[in-house]
């Protein structure tokens, strides 16, 4: 599978910088898509996140060098991107939870990390629904905030971006703003490298609705006309929307024929019990060139 080649060459490419600050939408470059779909690809396939896999690549290395060789810690720390002994040493004692002065000493244990390489093994052990669904540009307008180029951090701002505008009313302003579908409450991740500019440089989150009126003091947003596959789930959404995303992306996306288009991707809740809510998951997709 052609996409899978892909990602498997973006790992080459973060091997062949790793003495380097790994730019990430570069790596995205040489996978094909944008560098917040490939972290999410990537951090749901390989059971850890990009920024931990390049720490502990690097660190498995730095280890090498420093038991083997007669260099300073601070020189290998610079090689290796850096600036401080300090944040060398805090990343190293994360990967082998010794500090890198005692690595000659007897009977010490490193860990060592080292590359992955993908390869698909499709389960199907439980179904899954979807349907794919072509649809024109809309309009959102809703509230945002900035998103982190790690992935992981996010984990924290959205679900208290969510918790606040539950709490203030202004989810509920938004709600009586819906006139169009999809006619839910909708969670946006505005991520898309191509429509970067030095005036938006920052990711966002917006939590919004799909309307037609006057945006009054919400920001707004148009979704581009796109291709989505979209998925139904239900239940506790602290947990059910995480698990929905690993499925479709190591079972559903790898046997589908499809592969990430750049776009948002975007919750739709249809309904307001966070506990026990019905909700769907629209990914943007477009036929991968070894199924065309």
């Amino acid at each position: 599978m052609e996409w899978i080649e892909r990602l498997n060459k973006a790992i080459i490419y973060m091997e062949e910088h790793l003495t380097e600050e790994i730019d990430y939408e570069r790596v995205a470059k040489v996978a094909a898509c944008s560098s917040y779909h490939f972290q999410r690809m990537f951090a749901y396939l390989a059971d850890v996140p990009l920024s931990e896999y390049i720490r502990r690549r690097k660190m498995s290395l730095a280890a090498v060098e420093l038991q083997d060789g007669e260099e300073k810690v601070i020189d290998i720390s610079l090689k290796y991107g850096y600036s401080s002994p300090t944040a060398f040493n805090r990343a190293f004692q994360s990967v082998h939870g010794i500090a890198p002065s005692l690595i000659k000493e007897n009977g010490v244990v490193l860990k060592s990390y080292p590359p992955i390489s993908f390869k698909i093994t499709v389960k199907g052990v439980e179904e899954m629904n979807f349907r794919i669904e072509k649809k024109d540009a809309f309009r959102i307008v809703g509230v945002s905030e900035p998103l982190d180029k790690d992935l992981e951090k996010n984990f924290e701002i959205v679900p208290k971006m969510w918790e606040r505008v539950m709490m203030d009313g202004t989810l509920a302003k938004l709600g009586e703003m819906i006139n169009c579908p999809p006619m839910a409450a909708l969670g946006v991740c505005v991520c898309n490298d191509a429509e970067r500019t030095a005036e938006t440089e920052n990711w966002k989150y917006m939590i919004s609705v799909a309307s037609t009126h006057e945006k009054g003091g919400f920001e707004e947003y148009t979704v581009p006309a796109l291709t989505w596959a979209v998925f139904p789930g239900k239940g506790d959404v602290s947990r059910e929307i995480s698990k929905l995303y690993r499925r479709i992306i190591t079972e559903w996306m790898p046997s589908s024929g499809y592969e990430y288009d750049n776009g948002p991707d975007i919750e739709v809740y249809l309904s307001d019990n966070m506990e026990n809510a019905e909700f769907e998951i629209w990914i943007p997709v477009k036929k991968n060139s070894d199924s065309i």
